[in-house]
């Protein structure tokens, strides 16, 4: 994934898209460098989303974010089964299961990040993401302990949700200081808009994380179509230009 466009920049968007012309419209407007989810809620069959992933990553140099579905933990094993018959560049994955996904997809190219939640104390981390785990207290952890568990697994990066948006700045610029120190890539997830957008990346790279994968969903979308306003994206790509 090192040579692609959409991970050679500090900055990289994960939007998603209805359709692949759509899909087409993103990646071209951000210069290659975004990422298109495609969720793995939204199928029922293994064969049709291996098809929908590689015909949408023809489209965009295989730029493709294969997704939960709003964090969905239960959701794990269809991301995994997936991985076997295709390997996304992108794969979204809860805590638990990062270590199975890295052996199913038998590299270890393909960035896999891992899904954990801001815990009630700043600089520490939920992660008791799993679909049975979820369901018991939480295990909140260091960040920097998370990073290595991560690492370990055979993750690249921390998925933080639900941000919120900025609801927990002080806790989001702990975790970012983690990410920054360790040298590796945070992806904030959760309510985040044109609006605010510059702000959360700009913490992150203020705190010196090398590299931010902002997951920007439904506030840029038409809520009727579930296309990807081709103008959000331009206003988000000029700001990443100025800050990144």
């Amino acid at each position: 994934m090192q040579h692609k466009r959409y991970y050679n920049n500090k900055i990289c968007l994960n939007v998603l898209a209805n359709s692949i012309e759509n899909a087409k419209e993103i990646y071209h407007t951000a210069e290659g460098h975004a990422v298109i989810g495609l969720l793995a809620s939204n199928y029922t069959d293994v064969d049709k989303a291996v098809d929908d992933v590689q015909l949408y990553g023809e489209a965009i140099d295989r730029a493709i974010s294969l997704g939960l579905g709003g964090g969905d933990p239960n959701q794990w094993k269809m991301v995994t089964d997936i991985c076997r018959k295709v390997t996304p560049e992108h794969i979204n994955q809860v805590f638990p299961a990062v270590a199975y996904t890295r052996a199913c997809v038998q590299n270890e190219t393909s960035h896999i990040n891992c899904l954990v939640n801001p815990a009630e104390t700043p600089g520490y981390v939920n992660i008791a993401t799993g679909p049975m785990s979820a369901q018991e207290p939480a295990v909140n952890i260091p960040v920097r302990s998370a990073i290595t568990l991560i690492s370990e697994m055979g993750g690249n990066a921390i998925k933080l949700f639900p941000m919120n948006g900025l609801a927990m700045r002080q806790h989001y610029v702990k975790i970012a200081e983690a990410c920054g120190e360790a040298g590796f890539i945070l992806e904030p997830t959760g309510g985040i808009t044109v609006d605010n957008f510059e702000e959360i990346v700009s913490l992150a790279l203020e705190a010196g994380v090398p590299k931010v994968i902002p997951h920007v969903y439904s506030s840029i979308m038409d809520p009727d179509t579930g296309i990807t306003r081709v103008e959000a994206i331009k206003k988000l790509f000029k700001i990443m230009k100025k800050i990144g």
